[in-house]
């Protein structure tokens, strides 16, 4: 297929909406077709606002994925992590054990521990909050166990919320970006249960980009915000059991003191049979959607790769309702100027194709897919940060020269780097994005290494 080809999709599939995990990444992208609300409530109450979904069912044992995930290993080991404890639970849909049995109902079904009380991250515990939106506490209708938002009046759990509780298991996918905000959920509740005497007990699992690829730039400390919790590259190449790990370790990652933190209590129940090279089609894993926009592993790879680029200027994630994080389109430019443009930027490891759609008033039109050729050569953020210089370059006004205010302070959270964020608001479409490339990739090699030592696989 040539550069020019045409990528054929199904114009009746309706992608899922785009993800904008509450830092707004999706911010310039087709709002997706509205799904009902939950409502919110305030406690107590006695039914959920919304229904579960129904549990997804994988094959039989003889067919099982390769990869046991810390919860099958936690059942495996016949709970021993957790036996004798009241536990309480921060999950979310994709919180799923290998046969597609949800984390709750393993637990439950735990012959000595005592599920008690569960915790929801941003979108809710069954990811159907928007992004960014807050939601109550309630109580789960299927349970009848309390559900403690996350993502609500607070970020960390209350010691209200953990009283009682002998330990709080976490079971989160993350997509191994900086910015998705379940890494961020990870560190806070960290801190408040090593502040509260509560043990944290990790259910580890794949970072679906691999445990080797690192790349964008690392965090300024002036920036670490609930968009950007942990200190590393934007691309981090750790599972969330390996970010527990590094949190508990590293001083000055948790927001509270060495005494606390040396006390704190950390249990990781990690994956079998993952290794760092293996990508998530490798694990003969289902993909359960982590968001609305974030419905397949093509969104996971795409969120790293045009959503820093979608953050400000007027470049979309998207062909109207399609290929969220996958494609992108520009006002007055088509497909073939931004295919041009782009191009002549020699980005490795990419193929920019055009692509169809459906815009939200149901007419076909177009795009630029962004293929992965060669992931070895592919540096996730690299795009990005080219379509924030042709953003600049096709606006006379430089987008990126910001008024003091909400956006400039998510954009600057977001990217991370203040020389970045100076050098295209002094430079506009003449910035020389390379010299940043080959900084952060020399600063990757070095994190790398570093962090070998939070590794939980090899």
């Amino acid at each position: 297929m040539s550069r020019r080809s045409l990528v054929k999709i199904s114009l009746g599939a309706i992608a899922a909406s785009v993800l904008a995990l509450g830092f707004g990444c999706a911010s310039n992208a087709t709002p997706p077709p509205a799904k009902p609300a939950a409502p919110a409530v305030s406690k107590p109450v006695v039914t959920a606002p919304v229904t579960p979904p129904p549990l997804v069912v994988l094959p039989p044992a003889e067919k099982l994925p390769p990869v046991m995930l810390g919860i099958d290993v936690l059942e495996a080991d016949k709970f021993a992590a957790i036996a004798g404890k009241k536990i309480g639970l921060l999950t979310h849909p994709a919180g799923l054990n290998r046969r597609g049995e949800n984390t709750i109902d393993v637990i439950r079904r735990a012959p000595n521990a005592r599920l008690v009380a569960l915790f929801a991250p941003e979108h809710g515990l069954w990811g159907l909050d928007k992004a960014g939106d807050n939601f109550a506490d309630t109580v789960d209708k299927r349970t009848g166990l309390p559900v403690y938002s996350l993502h609500g009046k607070t970020r960390k759990p209350t010691k209200e919320m953990l009283k009682g509780l002998d330990a709080l298991v976490i079971d989160l996918q993350d997509i191994g970006a900086r910015s998705y905000t379940f890494i961020s959920c990870l560190r806070y509740t960290m801190e408040a249960c090593f502040e509260n005497g509560v043990e944290v007990i990790v259910l580890d699992r794949p970072n679906p980009l691999g445990g080797l690829k690192v790349d964008g730039p690392p965090l300024d400390a002036e920036f670490v915000s609930y968009v950007g919790a942990f200190r590393v590259p934007y691309v981090h190449g750790l599972t969330m059991g390996e970010l527990a790990r590094m949190a508990k370790s590293a001083p000055n990652v948790l927001a509270v003191t060495d005494k606390v933190r040396a006390k704190g209590r950390l249990t990781v129940v990690p994956m079998r049979g993952w290794n760092r090279a293996m990508r998530w089609p490798d694990t003969g894993l289902k993909w359960i959607a982590t968001s609305p926009y974030v419905q397949d592993y093509a969104a996971v790879v795409g969120y790293a790769m045009v959503g820093l680029g979608t953050e400000v200027g007027d470049f979309k994630s998207g062909i109207g309702i399609n290929h969220p994080f996958r494609s992108i389109s520009y006002p007055k430019k088509t497909p073939d100027e931004i295919i041009k443009e782009l191009e002549q930027y020699r980005i490795p490891g990419i193929k920019l194709l055009k692509a169809q759609g459906i815009a939200r008033d149901g007419k076909i039109i177009t795009g630029v897919y962004v293929e992965v050729a060669d992931y070895n050569a592919w540096r996730p953020t690299e795009l990005s940060f080219y379509m924030m210089k042709t953003a600049a370059k096709w606006n006379p006004l430089n987008p990126f020269i910001l008024p003091a205010g909400d956006k400039t302070s998510m954009y600057n959270k977001v990217i991370g780097s203040a020389a970045w964020a100076a050098a295209i608001r002094r430079d506009g479409g003449r910035v020389d994005v390379a010299p940043f490339i080959q900084n952060w990739a020399e600063r990757a090699k070095v994190y790398q290494e570093q962090s070998r030592k939070y590794w939980l696989y090899q």
